[in-house]
C-alpha cells in the first residue's frame, strides 16, 4: 500500500477469497494504520481461510475495495481509546426493501463523565475526500418512510465511564428522475467542535437527496473494551 497523499492516511482493504472456479466463499478487511505521507507498507494477508484442505493462494484472491482516510481521523480500533477518551465508530449497516440503516455509537471509554445532548454533525464527503452538496441532512427520520420516528426528540446523554450513546443514519435508496449521488465517506463529530471522526458507510442515496440523523440516546453499556483513561 503507497501514500500519495501528503499526509498520514490510514487504509481499509476489503479481499474477496474465491474458489479455483473464481467463485466468491467470503470476504476478508484488513486495516493499515497510518501510513506517511510518500510511504509504502507491505503486509501478508494471513489466515485468509482454506479450501480442501490446502491453504489459499494470491490466485484465490480479490481487491474488492479500498478506502482511506485522515490517519487523525480514522476511527480507534476495537480494545484503544482516543485522548479524548470518546470513541466513535460506525457499523456495517442494515438493509431491506430499499431502507438502509447504519448505526453510529459513541462511548465513553474515559475516566471522566461525558454529556452530549441533539444530533452528530455530519460532513458527507466524496471518493476525493471532498464536500457532497445538494444533500438534506434531516433531524430526525420522520421523513424518511418506513424509518420510524427516530427516537423522539434530542434530550441530554450523560455517559459514565463505559457507558455509550447511540445515533443512526437513515435514508431510502430509491431512484427516480436526476442523478443518483453515492457519498462513500462522512465525517462525524458527536457535537460541534468534537473532535471529527471519519467513517466508511457507502450511502447509496439514489435521488432522493435526503439523509436522516436520529438524536443521540443512550445505549447498552459496553462492558468491555479499552481502560477508562486517566
Amino acid at each position: 500500500m503507497t501514500n500519495q497523499e501528503a499526509e498520514p492516511f490510514t487504509y481499509t482493504i476489503t479481499f474477496s477469497l474465491v474458489d479455483d472456479q473464481g467463485r466468491a466463499m467470503s470476504n476478508a478487511e484488513v486495516t493499515v494504520a497510518s501510513v506517511g505521507a510518500g510511504r509504502t507498507v507491505r503486509r501478508t494477508l494471513e489466515d485468509v481461510g482454506y479450501q480442501g484442505g490446502r491453504s489459499l493462494g494470491a490466485e484465490h484472491v480479490r481487491i474488492l475495495d479500498v478506502k482511506r482516510v485522515p490517519a487523525d481521523e480514522a476511527p480507534a480500533p476495537a480494545g484503544s481509546c482516543p485522548p479524548s477518551g470518546l470513541r466513535l465508530t460506525a457499523d456495517k449497516g442494515d438493509a431491506a426493501m430499499g431502507l438502509r440503516v447504519v448505526g453510529l455509537r459513541l462511548e465513553n471509554c474515559g475516566s471522566r463523565t461525558y454529556s452530549v445532548e441533539g444530533y452528530p454533525v455530519l460532513q458527507l464527503l466524496d471518493e476525493d475526500l471532498e464536500p457532497v452538496d445538494g444533500i438534506d441532512i434531516l433531524r430526525g427520520t420522520d421523513d424518511i418512510p418506513m424509518a420510524g420516528d427516530g427516537g423522539g426528540a434530542p434530550r441530554p446523554v450523560t455517559l459514565e465511564p463505559g457507558e455509550s450513546a447511540v445515533s443512526g443514519l437513515a435514508w431510502r435508496n430509491t431512484t427516480q428522475l436526476g442523478e443518483a449521488v453515492n457519498v462513500p465517506y462522512v465525517r462525524v463529530r458527536a457535537e460541534s467542535g468534537s473532535d471529527p471522526v471519519m467513517v466508511t458507510p457507502n450511502l447509496d442515496l439514489g435521488t432522493t437527496g435526503k439523509l436522516g440523523v436520529r438524536a443521540w440516546q443512550k445505549g447498552e453499556t459496553a462492558g468491555r473494551g479499552a481502560r477508562p483513561r486517566a
